[in-house]
């Protein structure tokens, strides 16, 4: 087997092909015919990322070790004293101290409650990848490549698809395979940790049982911070992070290695939405307006009995979508032409 491609290192870049003939023509009877493969730099033909542990494993390790890391990271900037810090401040220090209703020993004890928690459920849940090899990322790209020609000739006829599949087949399966269906995979899991996590967050906050007895404990933190984001309630905890994300990963039929990628990019967002910091070259901050200043806005009360964002902003982690569309939206300027109607009436 290692005769017939080139190994290619997880990080690499460049490329794996098999050394086989070219072809006459992209369709062929009822088979296709493709070029060989370029495998992009993005991945591994190694069974495991790393050698003698599983990938499984390292699913389950990758979002704890980059919580605690991303949150050390804030944690430093929050004791540093840096001067240059504060105008990037959503809060100040001494605030975190007295508003905030529970220590960062309980909440840290929290935190790692539901890493356990995730951890052994992930065991049980997520399972082994199928064997990686160039034969069968091979079969893979021909099913695909049948698929397509079965979708191109239903939209264009006989004739004019029959054309394009000649000029742009081979090309268009082989983007399909390595890009398009990875990354809209990966989007669709996105969506659904969205669509999850607000309608469970909206619920915990309009049924008064539910946010007293389990909500509220992530309100207790006043001002969010950065390793406080999983400060939750383990009920909480299990519906809206654990369950959520496992579904998300079954129903998007995400492969071990997009499962890591999702875990650790969600964990790191999940962050630095807590973080505390409103950063203007902060790259999760920057892709969309579901940021720490967003999420902030929902854990801000203006005073014990008139609260500002308690009942918006539901959206997490990602987008904006589902506040927008369903009128739970509140951006800074809101609280100001709210304020400035109480001051006037």
């Amino acid at each position: 087997m290692h005769q017939l491609f080139h190994v290619f290192e997880f990080g690499g870049l460049s490329s794996s092909t098999i050394t086989n003939s070219t072809c006459p023509s992209f369709v062929t009877g009822e088979t296709v015919c493709l070029p060989p493969i370029k495998i992009p730099f993005y991945f591994s033909l190694r069974q495991n990322i790393y050698d003698g542990i599983p990938d499984t494993y390292v699913a389950l390790a990758a979002p704890v070790l980059a919580y605690w890391f991303m949150s050390l990271i804030f944690q430093c900037l929050d004791i540093s004293r840096w001067k240059w810090l504060d105008k990037y401040r959503i809060h100040e220090s001494e605030e975190v101290k007295s508003r905030n209703l529970a220590t960062p020993w309980e909440v840290a004890w929290a935190v790692m409650l539901q890493h356990v928690a995730q951890t052994i459920l992930g065991l049980a849940w997520l399972t082994e990848s199928p064997e990686i090899s160039v034969v069968r990322c091979q079969s893979e790209m021909e099913d695909l490549g049948r698929t397509l020609v079965l979708v191109v000739r239903r939209l264009m006829g006989e004739e004019i698809g029959m054309k394009f599949l000649e000029l742009r087949g081979p090309e268009m399966t082989h983007w399909l395979y390595w890009w398009g269906i990875p990354v809209a995979q990966v989007l669709f899991a996105m969506f659904i940790i969205d669509t999850w996590q607000y309608f469970f967050h909206r619920l915990m906050h309009t049924n008064k049982y539910l946010y007293k007895k389990i909500h509220s404990v992530h309100h207790k933190l006043y001002v969010p911070y950065a390793f406080g984001a999983l400060y939750n309630h383990p009920v909480e905890g299990f519906l809206l992070d654990i369950l959520g994300t496992g579904l998300a990963e079954r129903v998007a039929c995400l492969s071990i290695r997009q499962s890591i990628f999702l875990f650790v990019f969600s964990t790191f967002k999940t962050v630095d939405d807590h973080c505390g910091y409103k950063f203007p070259f902060d790259p999760f901050q920057m892709m969309s307006g579901n940021n720490a200043d967003y999420h902030d806005i929902h854990h801000q009360a203006c005073s014990l009995t008139t609260p500002i964002g308690i009942k918006s902003n539901f959206s997490q982690p990602f987008f904006v979508h589902w506040d927008a569309l369903l009128g739970t939206r509140m951006t800074r300027e809101d609280i100001q032409q709210r304020r400035q109607k109480v001051k006037t009436t």
